[in-house]
């Protein structure tokens, strides 16, 4: 089984997002089983919150499943998953400083690092914008979850055959 953890600040908006879109895909892609994922803040501000209401708006207009409750990312998230997404720099920053020393950071990687369209490395944060914001999220979450999973599939000979 490969785990992927999603991480953004506070675990409302774009990683909840994120693992959402990305359990589609892997449905999508007939890798369930195979692949499983989670998402996490870096803050503690929304530990056991739901996801924020225009993230859930969004989710339910692509009729997408979320069950999530906010929480912070930890150190025991190196060991438990096999790939660790930030959403950001800031929030990459913060995962690599809780990196255990004899850890190796190769599988820690930027969302945007997968999106084919990416001006700019950062999922941006839609937390103080409209729901035009969220739907700018969903379109990136969308193309770098799609490009993650084809970079997995290459990657892992197990998910290749599907």
């Amino acid at each position: 089984m490969i785990r992927v953890l999603f991480v953004c600040l506070g675990n409302i908006c774009r990683s909840p997002m994120a693992e959402a879109v990305f359990n589609s895909l892997v449905e999508k892609n007939g890798l369930a089983g195979l692949i499983d994922s989670d998402s996490a803040g870096t803050s503690d501000y929304h530990i056991g919150e739901p996801p924020d209401s225009r993230t859930m708006d969004v989710v339910q207009k692509y009729h997408l499943n979320l069950d999530h409750q906010g929480r912070q990312f930890t150190t025991h998230d190196f060991h438990k998953f096999n790939y660790i997404m930030a959403m950001d720099q800031s929030n990459l920053s913060n995962i690599k400083r809780l990196l255990p020393s004899q850890a190796s950071d190769d599988t820690i990687f930027l969302m945007r690092d997968f999106d084919d369209k990416a001006g700019a490395k950062n999922v941006p944060d839609p937390y103080w914008s409209e729901a035009d914001g969220f739907e700018e999220v969903y379109q990136i979450l969308l193309r770098s979850c799609q490009n993650f999973i084809d970079y997995l599939k290459k990657n892992h000979t197990d998910l290749a055959r599907t």
